[in-house]
């Protein structure tokens, strides 16, 4: 028996093979990034539904939570830059992006406004939030489509189409703000809630254009540096200071943009018309000549 099945000893010098390679830290430092921003999200959530029976304490909770939201929406804008950055992309990552946003974004939102004010309309209320939801879940995809077109202008990075998911969440909360400054959110005002919230859905999932601002910052005129920083710290300062009104008033702002970001893309889709070359037209291939007689 000992000849047919010898005993093994393994070579102590051997080197032990690796089940996985290993990952670069600058690989994975963004999706932690991302999955921080993927907890506020659900945070958010969880403190929209709590302290309920207590009107103060449930005040409170819905402040943090808009704070929560406000916070994931600025990890999400640094989350792929800092991928940029390190030279860390992954398809990986791109995923579990679009996964928070998801979750941050849509599902938060809605859930939010839905326990706050659009439960007073039942059924019309939880369609309202259902809509918000799918519609940044639309958005999402169609913005990863895009995104691989190679023959889209670079023109195009400056635009958005439709609404962007964090725009459209941050924009969403409106009657929250109000709500924050003394503005009464009774029963009443659900039905004009739900079709704000039926509106910012409809502009998710829209083709109008919107100005982006991904392409702003890589190279700054030089007399413009200070001012940057000026109104910067101005804006911070605000935003601790006086947060529900900045928000609202950013959030009327944005709104009034949006025909002005419309009108520039037009101008500048018109003017990618004029210099493009024009396409000539094939000549059509000269019939054959019938046989002479």
């Amino acid at each position: 028996m000992t000849e047919l099945f010898p005993p093994f000893a393994p070579d102590p010098h051997e080197p032990r093979r690796r089940l996985y390679k290993p990952v670069p830290f600058r690989v994975i430092a963004p999706n932690l990034v991302t999955v921080l921003g993927l907890c506020l999200g659900l945070t958010a959530i969880r403190l929209a539904y709590e302290g309920r029976i207590d009107p103060a304490i449930y005040a409170r909770n819905l402040e943090y939570a808009v704070i929560c939201i406000i916070a994931a929406g600025v990890l999400d804008g640094i989350d792929g830059r800092l991928a940029r950055f390190l030279k860390g992309t992954s398809r990986f990552g791109a995923e579990l992006d679009s996964l928070s946003d998801f979750v941050c974004f849509g599902v938060a939102p809605a859930l939010i406004l839905y326990g706050f004010i659009l439960h007073n309309l039942r059924g019309l209320g939880w369609i309202a939030a259902l809509v918000l939801a799918i519609a940044a879940g639309l958005r999402l995809a169609r913005f990863n489509v895009m995104i691989d077109d190679p023959t889209r202008p670079d023109w195009q990075k400056n635009f958005f189409v439709g609404m962007a998911a964090p725009a459209g969440a941050v924009t969403a909360l409106l009657p929250l703000y109000l709500y924050f400054l003394g503005v009464p959110m009774g029963p009443r005002m659900a039905p004009v809630v739900l079709i704000y919230v039926l509106f910012i859905a409809f502009m998710m999932v829209s083709n109008v254009p919107t100005f982006s601002g991904k392409t702003m910052g890589k190279r700054v005129p030089r007399h413009w540096v200070l001012p940057i920083f000026v109104v910067t710290a101005a804006f911070i300062g605000l935003l601790v200071s006086f947060p529900f009104v900045t928000l609202a008033v950013g959030t009327a702002v944005y709104l009034v943009s949006i025909p002005f970001g419309v009108a520039r893309y037009r101008q500048f889709a018109r003017e990618g018309a004029a210099t493009s070359p024009p396409t000539t037209a094939q000549p059509a291939p000269a019939s054959p000549e019938p046989p002479s007689a």
